[in-house]
């Protein structure tokens, strides 16, 4: 059978004959349901004594008599009144009579009777026609459309008429299958970083390589496997690159697609997926965003959709507990909601492992680059290491998009190659947004902006463990009417003077209005809000309050749903509340103190703010003198270029020692 098109489609004569067969099913329904009306009016049944009647009140011009005793007979415009007691179409208006008669012959003897009279009379004679029944077509016609109509039925069915099997093809899986065949394979060479997620994965491909190796001594190899992490990490590309590597079928489907309006289809396309991988086994399942279809059925009951949602759920279930442990099939799954997903579905059995595919660290920045740079033309000027630095807390897909915005801005600007600038004005472009550079300011707004931002700036500057400043501006971007630019520290562990600290440097643009402008305005409403997050959570999260010590109202599994209701009392929420305002209150008196000490320089940052819009960190570093910390990027930056200077002289008296092997040899 002919495959559909790209577009989902039938293609070719498959088109032209589904296109052909629906033209004549709906023909032949509309000619029985509107079209076996006699052409020109109405028909009429009666008796044979009324026929008569009619005849010799000559009603009637024309006459067919058939041999199966049947007849047909016309009447005249003028008597239509008095045969169908209506006025219907007027004069014009024709209609006809359907009769059984005795026999043929005793009408034939009759007609030649009344024909006889009305030629005495001097009237014409009434046409009279002898023929064949004609019940053989009308037998066919009516039989005809119910036969089309089955057939149409029958075909669709098939799944002639479909690229996804048709009205009664909704059950089947739309998996899209990624073969062992395909030359464009992803492997783990295409996955840059993601060391640790590699590292287990591992397992499943030498697995899926030499199943005997385990199973010889016993070894059950797990069912499946749950990838977990933020967007754009590559959870999907690892999935891919366990196949390639393993070189088995992958079949990859997202868990929206088991889930539409029809009961039961997401129950029939899991079978369907399952099955399908079974025939091709040893093979790989991928469900991407499984949380659209295992969301825990705890969260409240709910008809509808929701238990469409819940049976395609129990069915996947089954399916994971139901084949067996060494049939060479096994699960990937991808999500970044694990909190939300059900119990039963992370269970030992089902997904017996949770690999984390966190954001990407400095080192593995640097191959992602190194990864996306490839393809693209640069200049001398472009450092993998400043880009891998200028780039924390960035996925893989957002450096992606920073190189592709980076060749666009190039391009834009007619440049030959990619530069540095390019690359820092995609960055500015995807985490601040696009210039408004038509965006009108007055003097006294321009001013209040500059004091704002050079707050941020001097606090920032003068804290060890607020983030270290990159750039700042005043030019509007997006929703900001101006930004500050940081290198966030890449820690795994935060503690309180972290936290203090970044308080402080958020606070300090309120902080300058008020000090030095003796205002307040909207333009801190960002930097409250994330101030007092922040704040809120040292309370209820973390247990650093003084008055709220070592007690956390913090819910990781997100499986206590309180509804209205909070998990503390309310004296407990009030002291949350002073808690969290006397935080906030601290900090603000501590960063007018830090701004108070360095008025001088501030006052400098913003009258350059105002001259330049925008200012560095060299400026800063200019203006308030060297930061005496440096930060944790510097000082794994000097470690990797300590280790990459002491392994040079290694390699060269390795190689210097091969040549003298070979001189001697």
């Amino acid at each position: 059978m002919p495959q559909p098109g790209d577009n989902g489609q039938p293609s070719g004569p498959r088109r032209w004959l589904s296109i052909l067969l629906y033209t004549v099913a709906f023909a032949f329904l509309a000619y029985y349901f509107f079209g076996n009306k006699e052409e020109g009016g109405v028909s009429k049944e009666l008796s044979y004594t009324k026929l008569t009647a009619y005849i010799e009140a000559d009603a009637i011009e024309k006459i067919v008599a058939y041999d199966d005793l049947s007849l047909k007979a016309s009447v005249k415009p003028a008597k239509y009144v008095l045969v169908f007691n209506s006025q219907g179409a007027g004069e014009m208006a024709r209609g006809q009579l359907k009769v059984q008669i005795p026999s043929v012959e005793e009408f034939s003897k009759y007609m030649d009777r009344i024909n006889a009279e009305r030629k005495a009379n001097g009237l014409a004679p009434i046409d009279v026609k002898y023929d064949k029944s004609s019940d053989y077509w009308v037998i066919l016609l009516n039989i005809l459309p119910f036969a089309i109509f089955i057939l149409f039925l029958f075909y669709m069915s098939r799944g002639i008429g479909g690229a996804a099997g048709g009205i009664f093809g909704v059950g089947k899986a739309k998996a899209q299958l990624f073969d062992r065949d395909k030359k464009d394979k992803v492997t783990f060479k295409d996955v840059a970083g993601l060391y640790g997620a590699k590292q287990e994965v591992q397992e499943i491909v030498e697995f899926l390589k030499n199943p005997e190796k385990y199973t010889e001594i016993g070894a059950k190899i797990p069912k499946g496997a749950l990838l977990v992490g933020p967007p754009g990490t590559g959870k999907t590309l690892l999935a891919k690159a366990v196949a390639g590597e393993a070189d088995v079928p992958f079949f990859s489907m997202s868990g929206s697609d088991f889930v539409e309006m029809f009961v039961g289809v997401g129950a029939s396309r899991v079978r369907d997926l399952f099955a399908q991988a079974k025939a091709k086994a040893p093979a790989i399942i991928f469900i991407d965003e499984i949380d659209a279809i295992g969301r825990s059925r705890s969260k409240g009951v709910m008809t509808g959709g929701n238990d469409e949602r819940e049976s395609t759920l129990n069915q996947l279930l089954t399916e994971m507990d139901g084949f067996g442990t060494n049939s060479g099939v096994i699960i990937l799954a991808a999500t970044n909601r694990a909190d939300v997903l059900d119990a039963a579905l992370l269970r030992a059995g089902r997904f017996d492992r949770q690999i984390h595919v966190e954001l990407p660290d400095l080192q593995e920045r640097k191959e992602i680059f190194q990864v996306h740079l490839r393809p693209l033309k640069l200049d001398e000027s472009v450092d993998i290491d400043f880009l891998s630095k200028q780039t924390p807390g960035f996925s893989g897909a957002d450096i992606a998009n920073v190189c592709n915005e980076a060749a666009l801005i190039a391009a834009r600007g007619e440049h030959k190659k990619i530069g540095k600038q390019d690359f820092m004005d995609a960055v500015d472009r995807i985490v601040g947004g696009l210039e408004r550079k038509n965006k009108i300011m007055t003097e006294e707004e321009k001013q209040s902006i500059a004091y704002h931002e050079a707050g941020h700036a001097t606090i920032s500057w003068m804290l060890r463990w607020a983030n270290p400043l990159v750039k700042v501006t005043i030019v509007p971007r997006g929703m900001a009417l101006g930004a500050a630019w940081y290198l966030p520290e890449e820690r795994q562990l935060t503690n309180e003077e972290h936290i203090l600290d970044e308080l402080c440097s958020l606070l300090g643009g309120r902080a300058a209005e008020q000090l030095f402008l003796n205002q307040t305005s909207t333009g801190a409403l960002n930097d409250l809000e994330r101030a007092t997050k922040q704040a809120y959570a040292m309370v209820a999260y973390y247990g650093m309050s003084d008055r709220l010590k070592d007690v956390s109202f913090y819910d990781s599994t997100g499986r206590y749903d309180y509804g209205f209701t909070k998990p503390y009392s309310e004296s407990t929420a009030d002291l949350i509340d002073k808690e969290t305002q006397r935080i906030i209150a601290v900090q603000m008196a501590r960063a007018k103190q830090i701004l108070t000490d360095n008025a001088e320089g501030h006052h400098q940052l913003a009258q350059l703010l105002i001259e330049r819009e925008v200012i560095t960190s060299e400026d800063v570093e200019r203006i308030l003198g060297p930061r005496p910390w440096k930060s944790r990027g510097d000082q794994l930056l000097e470690v990797n270029a300590a280790i990459a200077e002491a392994e040079k002289p290694k390699k060269r008296t390795r190689k210097k020692k091969e040549n003298n092997e070979e001189t001697t040899a």
